[in-house]
Formats: C-alpha cells, structure tokens, sequence
C-alpha cells in the first residue's frame, strides 16, 4: 500500500474509525446486556472492524488511533446520553479530551500513511510468521482494547451511577491534567530531537534523567480516571484494574521492547545507568 498517499491514508483511516465507530455504537444501544457488558462487547465490535482493515491494508498500525479514539468516543456518547452534566460528569470528560486529542494529534503528526507499518508490528510478524494472525488480532488488537476498556469503565460509572462529588475527584482530575501536560511536553520534546539528531539519545528536559517519561504521562493519566472515581465510590475499587493492566502493559511489554531496540546503539549501557526507566529526576551515579 506504498502507493496510497499520506493525506488520502488520513482519510481511509477516518472512514473505517467512522464506520467501527458506528459499528460499536449501534451495538452498543441494541445488545440487551448491561451497559458495562453492552459497552464491551461494542467495543469488540468495533475493534474487529478495525482488524478486518488492518488485513485489507497489510497494515497492522491501522489501528494505531484507536487507543486514543476508543475513550473520547465511549465519554462523549455517555455524556450526550446524560441530560444534565453535573460536574463530576464534567472533570473526567474534560480529563479524557484534553488526553484524547493530544494523543491523536500526536499520531496525525507521526503519522505518514498506510505504506508504513510501526516497527513493532514488524518485528512481531517477522518473529511470529504463519501464528501472527493471531498475534496481530490478539496482541495488537484485542488487548489493548481490553486495556483501554477498563481503564474508561470508571468513567462510564460515572455517568451511569452519578455518584456525589468530593474534593478527591477533583484532585485527581488534576493528576490526569498534569499528566497530559507531561505527555505534550515530552512528546515535543522528542520531535525536536528527532529533527536534529545530534546525540544517539535525547538527553533533554524530561528526557534528560528519564527514559520513558511519555510512558509515565500516559500511567498516570489513567490512574488519575481510576482514583478520581473511587474516591466518590470506594465501593467500586475494583474499577482500578483498568489502571493496574494499563501499567503493566507498559512496564512488561512497552517499555522492555522500546529499551531493547535502544540498546542496539552504542553507548546504551551507560546510558542506562544515568536515566531512569520513568521518572525524571536525577539519579545518582553508583
């Protein structure tokens, strides 16, 4: 698909997002489950409309957006379901937006058509071969989705229980908030080094004493969702296993494959030694 053009790959893309979409949605509103059971199965639904495109186009990053899109399209939907928004309706809304569309942008300015493939896609099918399949359905596809599912489910109690506001909600609120602002720093950050390309590693702002603080952004983001909604419904603490998956996601499986691709440069164990793997603070040399 090296042929097809980047601004004609945009909208491809927005066609078969408006189409899984509608998918999910008419799902969604029909199934005669429980919302929570409606929703997930939607979900399902509309990620396979997304895996079904991704083998038409040889192209398993087709569903690169999704993890961005999925929350923003679950939020809005509940919210223009709901008659009066009251506010702790409206912080994690905003939350999820503000996160949502940086996130999607972030992707539209990396992204450059259907002819390129992420690399991990790559290196999962060369290492797979006739079983990728099933690991591009199930890895690439179906977990994530499952990931993303639960870290939105506190939301989505939000809007169905409505329960009553506490400081607690607004505090965490302004963790996810940060924790954007931590994604949009650091991802600005990168593009300019990515520009430049005057050191084998960014060694700059965040950047400078840790490895991954993207990753950091995004495990906070969700684990202020999680906590901003216990905190009115500690009853509802399970809720955090979104948050939980979210993270070791990241820490087993994101952040390992991002490392060992680095340390194919030279100089990585050293650089290893003067970062950390999240935070970015200062660390003292041994």
């Amino acid at each position: 698909m090296k042929n097809i053009g980047r601004a004609w790959s945009f909208v491809i893309i927005a066609l078969i997002y408006i189409l899984a979409s509608a998918a999910g949605i008419v799902c969604c509103i029909y199934f005669p489950f429980q919302t929570w059971l409606n929703l997930l199965l939607a979900d399902i639904v509309a990620t396979v409309v997304t895996f079904v495109f991704s083998l038409i186009f040889a192209n398993a990053s087709v569903y690169d957006p999704y993890w961005s899109v999925q929350p923003m399209v679950i939020t809005i939907g509940f919210a223009i379901a709901t008659k009066n928004l009251n506010l702790v309706q409206i912080l994690p809304l905003i939350a999820i937006m503000l996160w949502g569309i940086r996130l999607t942008a972030n992707w539209a300015y990396t992204f450059n058509g259907l002819g390129y493939q992420d690399w991990r896609y790559t290196m999962l099918h060369e290492k797979t071969g006739k079983l990728y399949p099933v690991v591009n359905f199930v890895g690439i596809h179906l977990v994530p989705t499952l990931v993303v599912y639960g870290c939105t489910l506190p939301v989505v109690f939000t809007f169905t229980e409505n329960p009553a506001f506490n400081f607690g909600a607004l505090a965490f609120f302004v963790v996810s908030v940060c924790a954007t602002a931590l994604q949009c720093t650091a991802d600005v950050q990168m593009h300019r080094y990515r520009k430049n390309r005057n050191a084998p590693f960014i060694r700059n702002g965040l950047w400078k004493y840790s490895r991954h603080p993207n990753y950091l952004g995004e495990i906070l983001m969700w684990w202020g969702i999680a906590l901003s909604y216990v905190c009115i419904a500690p009853n509802r603490w399970y809720l955090a296993a979104g948050a939980i998956a979210n993270t070791l996601l990241f820490l087993c499986v994101s952040i390992p494959m991002a490392d060992k691709r680095q340390a194919r440069k030279d100089g990585f164990a050293e650089y290893k030694k003067q970062t950390r793997m999240l935070l970015p603070l200062y660390k003292k040399q041994k």
